[in-house]
């Protein structure tokens, strides 16, 4: 189970229209222990790019970093974390 410690979202906007629904980004700070694959000691953020479109909340992408340097890290989600992501983000849509 992932325990998220802060986020930020924003919107993305879509100046030609092109994109069904709207997307926002958002930069989640994740709790990782020691013991867990993912612990960086600069800290883990999930950058993920999310789609809503009528009522359903769709994950994108998603990019592991290091917090404190924003390098990209080699790492993805598995499947039951990212729902987890997916649910997290849902909950903190901006108006």
């Amino acid at each position: 189970m992932l325990t998220f410690t802060s986020y930020t979202a924003e919107n993305i906007k879509d100046p030609f229209g092109i994109l069904s629904g709207k997307r926002y980004e958002f930069v989640v700070n994740l709790d990782v222990p020691e013991e867990d694959e993912l612990y960086e000691e600069n800290g883990v953020s999930a950058r993920a790019v999310i789609k809503v479109e009528e009522g359903d909340v769709k994950v994108v992408s998603c990019d592991l970093l290091e917090t404190a340097t924003g390098k990209l890290l080699e790492f993805d989600l598995e499947e039951d974390e990212e729902a987890e992501l997916a649910q997290f983000c849902k909950e903190h849509l901006p108006e």
